[in-house]
């Protein structure tokens, strides 16, 4: 029979069926030697080289489809004449990467079998100085990680990524990191669910492009009213003044920061809007020359005292600094070990020139190394910003990429047990462009995965064993950053100041209006983008440098992107530990690194 031939023939090299797909594998195997003419010696000089190249050992039916995709397919006809005419004639550029594979698989079948040739004679057998990274049948698995060749016209790997330097190198870190030996225990007891009561989180899609102007003003105005109130209560402020009204005397005002044109917004074209209540929406010109330090943003509620004299210019001469909202203190302490391991990392997952995912394949084999508790992966996933994806050069659709991508990180760590969240962005080609955004419901999940998989929204409150985590993908430190103006002589610098404002303003995206590349809906917004309460951990992604950083007892993460551009780029671990009764200044977070992937 050709099937036992081939299978007798490949077992001489360590290859073997998998148990349970054995009759399967026999099929397909008895299918490739009559489907491309090939003996069964042949099929399995061709099955051997492929595979040693790979570093698989096992035989699956998936292994053999990538197998045929990858190399049979893409062998020479057997004939003469197309061997004398393999580099004559017109080519274009797909017959020419074509030849190039084929070299490329003939060369690996030499070194497979150690075969001299007269290439191989006329250099000494050495190390090479770039040698090619091993990949283990757990995580590189052509069978398990998915093929880039099935969809990408390009999967060749980022030259720049490979031969990246410092892997592993902590960058930045915080906290009592000596003598930790950063690994978790697989997510066995990790209990990680979202804040609050099921109304308070966004869990499925919704319609959008429906909002009317006045409902976006009636959600500013509360968001005004809401934040004086607190303002008014935490400084015993006896009433707020008109900024309508003319007065000789320092009255105390409500209201938001705008700017006076539709440039950025600069210290002398700063305006106060007014409440509904007290000023019934007017605004006034602010003259911040006075104020002995200030920081402002357009869309930040403040609490203003100073001169209004003519109702054209408020002269201001103090700024009431914001309050954040408390902490979460659970009534009884969680389940499970005290500490807890956490993993956050942002995408994109692939190098702007390559759409291999390797990036990917190298944070699942740091997963399956460290088996933290929980997973915290952020998007894009399919970065709508790649070159690839712009020029629309994928031969499979955004959705089928996606769900690729997902299948392989779900299925690549289950040995490790990690509980698993997924974060969207604003970014993913293939999912709704909207703010706040909801969840993924693409991926179909075995009933062992839906215990450790988690789809939430951007932003998101998660709570892990009794720990608050804010998430949110959208690179709010980068809009911020660009609109912020500030005069201050403290110790806080730009980012410290955008996060601060972050916990106060006691929102997830307080700036407004937004960035041009993002759209809101306002009412939505109003429900599931603002705080709860004060996070123990804010991680906020960003293309700015990475850091943490404790602002107002909450620890601060940007992880960076685990790509950057060609080149690689970094991730965080924390150490959580649950705290029944948390004391203000004392956080739950024991430790936490970015690391260089």
């Amino acid at each position: 029979m050709a099937d036992e031939a081939v299978l007798e023939e490949v077992k001489v090299f360590g290859l073997a069926p998998q148990e349970d797909e054995a009759a399967a594998v026999a099929e397909k195997v008895v299918e490739l030697c009559v489907l491309h003419g090939l003996k069964e010696n042949e099929l399995a000089d061709e099955l051997v080289a492929y595979a040693a190249g790979k570093q698989v050992f096992l035989l699956t039916v998936d292994f053999l489809n990538t197998f045929e995709h990858e190399a049979l397919n893409k062998r020479p006809a057997k004939s003469h004449k197309r061997k004398e005419n393999r580099y004559s004639g017109i080519k274009d550029i797909n017959t020419i990467q074509e030849l190039l594979d084929v070299e490329e698989e003939e060369e690996n079948l030499l070194d497979a079998y150690a075969t001299p040739s007269k290439g191989s004679q006329k250099r000494a057998i050495t190390t090479p100085e770039n040698p090619r990274p091993k990949r283990t049948v757990s995580t590189r698995s052509p069978h398990l990680l998915f093929s880039p060749s099935s969809f990408s016209p390009s999967a060749t790997p980022s030259q720049k990524y490979s031969s990246r330097g410092n892997r592993g190198e902590v960058v930045t870190s915080f906290g009592s990191v000596q003598g930790t030996s950063w690994s978790g225990d697989g997510g066995s007891t990790a209990s990680v669910k979202l804040f609050g009561s099921a109304e308070d989180a966004l869990t499925k899609r919704y319609k959008f492009m429906f909002q009317k102007l006045l409902d976006i003003r009636e959600v500013l105005s509360c968001k005004i009213e809401e934040l004086g109130e607190a303002l008014k209560e935490h400084y015993q402020i006896e009433e707020f003044s008109p900024l309508i009204v003319p007065t000789q005397e320092p009255v105390t005002v409500l209201g938001q920061i705008g700017c006076d044109s539709n440039g950025k917004l600069n210290a002398r074209s700063v305006i106060l809007e007014g409440d509904q209540e007290h000023s019934s929406g007017g605004q006034v010109a602010v003259d911040v020359s006075e104020l002995a330090e200030y920081s402002l943003f357009p869309g930040q509620v403040v609490v203003l005292e100073g001169t209004n004299s003519t109702c054209e210019q408020l002269v201001a001469s103090k700024l009431y600094e914001g309050v954040p909202l408390p902490f979460y203190k659970p009534t009884s302490p969680t389940e499970g070990p005290e500490q807890q391991m956490v993993l956050v990392a942002c995408g994109p997952y692939t190098t702007s020139d390559s759409i291999t995912y390797d990036p990917l394949a190298d944070l699942i084999e740091v997963i399956n190394k460290g088996r933290p508790d929980v997973c915290i992966l952020l998007g894009p996933f399919l970065d709508a910003k790649h070159t690839q994806v712009e020029k629309c050069q994928l031969t499979a659709s955004f959705e089928d990429v996606f769900k690729l991508c997902m299948k392989s990180v779900i299925e690549n760590t289950r040995s490790a047990g990690s509980r698993l969240v997924f974060v969207p962005s604003l970014r993913d080609v293939h999912h709704d462009c909207i703010y706040p955004q909801p969840p993924f419901s693409c991926c179909e999940l075995s009933k062992e995965d839906k215990q450790r998989v988690l789809f939430v929204s951007d932003p998101c409150t998660l709570e892990i064993n009794g720990v608050v985590f804010g998430l949110t993908s959208t690179d709010l430190l980068f809009h911020m950053g660009a609109e912020e103006i500030s005069s201050s002589s403290s110790v806080l610098d730009r980012f410290s100041r955008i996060l601060k404002h972050i916990l106060t303003q006691r929102s997830y995206y307080p700036l407004y209006p937004p960035a041009e590349e993002i759209n809101i809906d306002y009412e939505k917004f109003y429900h599931y983008a603002q705080l709860p309460v004060t996070p123990d951990v804010l991680i906020t992604p960003s293309d700015l440098r990475y850091f943490i950083k404790d602002i107002l007892g909450c620890i601060c993460m940007n992880p960076g992107r685990l790509t950057k551009g060609q080149v690689g780029g970094t991730y965080g671990r924390l150490y959580v530990q649950q705290q029944v009764h948390r004391e203000e200044r004392k956080s739950p977070c024991i430790a936490a690194q970015v690391v260089k992937i």
